[in-house]
């Protein structure tokens, strides 16, 4: 989502040369905020930019449920067929072309002091020098007194998966600024992301804690003092201070998934093989994914959300130029372009899943409008203006099954494959 103000700055992105677009952020309209356009002929196809999260957090009941992923990254840690044999439920499941499977496991290294893990020297340094001094709970790691432990244990009884956010986001936006040299730069950063009315506020907050969100907000508003409470940013702590950062995040986080199955998948795909050998491959695939469905249903990602500055920019359109995936297996985003992207041409993604995308303007408007809180006007929309304000017999059936889903479930945006 994008913020109401911003100066109009242009940059050139890019990570370890891979992709360098230059694009522009601009400011729209006070209903859309900024928005990111393109300065230069980008191609369909083409890596528009990558981006690394100012902050991430694998979610909380993710973690519990032993999705092995790096405290840092979020780069999945388990070897594909040990992720195979844990999705599946059986212990004897074995992958063809163990080869093709990246993870490292020589490179792993873990807290000396709370022993979480990370997938390698460069990520422990990492969370090391800008958060994880603050966070690391020593050997409390597993005292349920610890005032962290305490943190963790409420947001876990209020916010159940499907997970949207973490209360752990948040702790680690308020440990970067206490381990800041420059503390006003981190604050700044922080700052960028969207803003709400107070009415808006409790909205988000509503959407993501349910009908008893009030008293559930100041439970964790009291805890999360407790455990981090920081002069620098004082105004956190306070009670609108807090609502609005609960809503920056519900607002602004960007899910993020990684799965070392995924990544064997798709260097399954990219094998050259005989046509009957493809074939079995298939074949054994398709079956694989199958027994993961029966075990453990659509949870099969190590997953958690992050706060990306340039992604947030993105507009949504329910004709979107753009996509958004995670294809390195951790939390670096890559933003591809869909189609040819003109210059002076805004850069738009979907806030919308596929199969949203299809229903009718009524019912797109009702999800965004819900989970985002603004109507879209984008190019689809307005073609579809004349159409009725009602929704086809198939949506209403899919709606009703939405509606016992916890009230969260589509808040957030939309979990990209990896």
């Amino acid at each position: 989502m994008a913020a109401s103000t911003c100066d109009v700055f242009s940059f050139c992105v890019g990570v370890a040369g891979r992709a360098r677009v230059s694009v522009e952020v601009r400011f729209v309209s006070s209903a859309k905020g900024k928005g990111l356009f393109a300065t230069q002929l980008i191609r369909k196809g083409e890596t528009i930019f990558v981006e690394r999260p100012l902050v991430a957090a694998q979610f909380l009941w993710n973690a519990l449920y032993r999705y092995r992923a790096c405290d840092h990254c979020l780069r999945a840690l388990e070897k594909a067929e040990e992720n195979a044999q844990r999705l599946t439920g059986k212990p004897g499941q074995v992958l063809p072309h163990p080869e093709l499977c990246t993870v490292r496991k020589d490179l792993h290294q873990n807290c000396p002091h709370c022993q979480v893990m990370y997938c390698s020297a460069e990520c422990r340094l990492a969370a090391t020098e800008q958060y994880h001094q603050v966070l690391c709970p020593g050997p409390s790691q597993d005292d349920p007194l610890h005032p962290l432990n305490k943190l963790q244990e409420a947001w876990r009884s209020i916010h159940y998966p499907p997970e949207t956010a973490s209360i752990m986001l948040m702790a680690r936006m308020v440990a970067t600024v206490k381990q800041a040299k420059d503390k006003d730069r981190w604050i700044r950063l922080f700052s960028q992301f969207c803003n709400k009315t107070a009415n808006e506020e409790e909205e988000i907050v509503h959407k993501l804690l349910g009908d008893k969100f009030k008293g559930q907000l100041e439970l964790l508003r009291r805890l999360f003092t407790e455990a981090l409470y920081e002069e620098a940013v004082s105004q956190w702590f306070t009670p609108d201070g807090f609502r609005s950062l609960f809503a920056l995040v519900g607002t602004n986080g960007q899910g993020i998934g990684t799965s070392s199955l995924s990544q064997w998948v798709h260097a399954c795909d990219a094998l050259e093989l005989k046509p009957q050998d493809r074939e079995q491959l298939d074949i054994f695939i398709d079956q694989l994914y199958k027994d993961i469905e029966a075990a453990t249903g659509e949870f099969l990602n190590c997953e958690g959300s992050g706060l990306f500055v340039l992604q947030s920019c993105c507009n949504h359109s329910c004709v979107p130029n753009a996509e958004t995936s995670f294809p390195e297996n951790n939390f670096l985003l890559h933003v591809t372009a869909l189609e040819d992207i003109k210059p002076g041409e805004e850069i738009c993604i979907s806030y919308l899943d596929c199969c949203q995308r299809e229903r009718s303007r009524h019912s797109r408007h009702k999800i965004l409008r819900e989970n985002y809180l603004f109507v879209c006007s984008c190019p689809k929309c307005l073609a579809e203006a004349d159409e009725p304000n009602v929704t086809s017999e198939e949506e209403e059936e899919e709606e009703e099954e939405e509606e016992g889903e916890p009230e969260d479930a589509e808040l957030g945006d939309e979990m990209t494959d990896v």
